[in-house]
């Protein structure tokens, strides 16, 4: 399957069929076994690691911050971001309020894998290190998990928004409306196969929408 640059695409499909390790192949935290993938043209294995990864910001679900300040997570991946760069990131991914409601604010030491903070928290934390990061390439496992719906709400305008600045998403989710209101394209696994690979259109929503019906059945997601 080919995905233009510039676009935000949903990888979606039943657990366990294989959308985190797209994303892997994609940040080559390994090499695939057969096929080959290709970043501006150029096959990954001409990329180190390194170098790759000056291009690609990942969003774990399970999230992990390090047992350091606030300040810096979010500039982990941009270590020489200016204090305003750090803070218009905090508030794209709508953690500033609650950063300044601590008593050392963006210095406050999160603990190991950031103990201190709620799940929603340091997934907001998370995101803006993303954002503050700057690159080209953004990969998100449920950026909306664990978010009240205010939140996730504000979240996914935020995501829109990055990826009205030129920035390619991609957008492992189980929440329609981040898909609807954010996604361009869509790629559907199952079976550890892409079944459908096409722009988000009204053949995408249908099979959208009998997914998350049967998965609603099945109990396997809330799409409420």
């Amino acid at each position: 399957f080919r995905i233009p640059e510039k676009t935000s695409t949903a990888i979606v499909g039943p657990s366990g069929s294989g959308k985190t390790t797209i994303c892997s192949l994609l940040a080559r935290f390994y090499d695939p076994q057969g096929g080959s993938i290709s970043v501006g043209g150029h096959d990954l294995k001409e990329f180190t690691c390194d170098s790759l990864l000056t291009n690609i910001s990942m969003v774990f679900q399970n999230v992990y911050l390090f047992n350091d300040t606030i300040r810096a997570n979010i500039c982990f991946g941009k270590p020489d971001a200016t204090e305003e760069e750090m803070i218009e990131a905090a508030k794209k991914a709508r953690c500033h309020s609650f950063i300044m409601a601590l008593p050392k604010g963006y210095d406050t030491v999160v603990g190991e894998g950031g103990g201190t903070l709620s799940g929603g928290e340091k997934q907001r934390v998370a995101i803006g290190s993303a954002i503050a990061s700057d690159k080209k390439i953004l990969i998100f496992d449920e950026p909306t998990s664990g978010l009240d719906y205010r939140h996730m709400l504000e979240v996914s305008d935020n995501l829109n928004r990055l990826k009205e600045m030129g920035k390619s998403l991609f957008l492992i989710t189980h929440d329609p409306e981040l898909i609807y209101k954010c996604c361009t394209y869509l790629l559907f696994i199952q079976g550890s196969k892409v079944l459908w690979h096409r722009p988000m259109d009204g053949e995408a929503v249908k099979l959208l929408r009998a997914f998350f019906s049967h998965e609603q059945e099945t109990g396997a997601v809330n799409a409420s």
